[in-house]
């Protein structure tokens, strides 16, 4: 089981990137991307915190941790260069922060974060049927989300992805201890988006390509 966006201390998590791990670990998760927030304003220094706390991770873990972003409240020109720089700095996940329902996320957000080729499309809201298209073309993943708020929108988007042939993943989003799931729970957060136990099962199977 894998849970690709997290959030440490280094945004606006609670927990120290080694906790972080840690919890995940003993929960029996296999890898874990820490993904903070992360804009103009702070990019350089978040990258390079991660990018040296997951060279130090021991690789002897049980559990893999990779170094991801996730690009929030952009102006929709900013992606393009942010994913840019993010690439060429070592991440090897990043995250468009989708426009949920639950935030005033700029509109065409989710055009601009797939136009700039994230690699995974967070809590996209009521996207529309053309993004989920250009998501399937380009091999971008659409997120599950089972955070509070997020997921208000979960059964729209499973719905869209299976109709487009879009990739679909399962994330927590979790910013404290009380928002890491059990793997089984991040299964029902499948199950209640629609989502059949072996659509969730080839998600798993499928994401190798996000560096897990």
């Amino acid at each position: 089981m894998y849970d690709l966006h997290t959030h440490s201390l280094l945004s606006d998590g609670a927990l120290l990137p080694s906790e972080l791990a840690r919890r995940y670990e003993a929960k029996g998760y296999k890898a874990i991307a820490i993904t903070d927030h992360a804009d103009n304003s702070n990019i350089k220094q978040i990258i390079e915190s991660i990018l040296e706390f997951t060279r130090a991770w021991p690789k002897t873990s049980n559990i893999k941790v990779i170094p991801g972003i996730e690009l929030t409240h952009l102006p929709l020109e900013q992606f393009k260069p942010l994913v840019k720089y993010a690439r060429a700095h070592e991440i090897k996940l990043i995250i468009g922060h989708g426009e949920t329902l639950v935030e005033p996320v700029l509109p065409g957000t989710n055009q601009a974060a797939l136009e700039a080729g994230v690699d995974i499309l967070a809590h996209p809201g009521l996207i529309k049927e053309e993004d989920v298209g250009l998501a399937a073309k380009e091999n971008i993943y659409l997120e599950i989300s089972a955070r509070r708020g997020h997921c208000l929108s979960n059964g729209h988007v499973a719905n869209l992805a299976k109709k487009f042939g879009a990739k679909l993943i399962i994330n927590t989003d979790s910013h404290a201890p009380e928002d890491l799931l059990d793997p089984n729970e991040l299964e029902l957060i499948g199950l209640g988006a629609g989502l059949t136990q072996s659509q969730i099962i080839n998600i798993y199977k499928g994401v190798q390509g996000l560096g897990v």
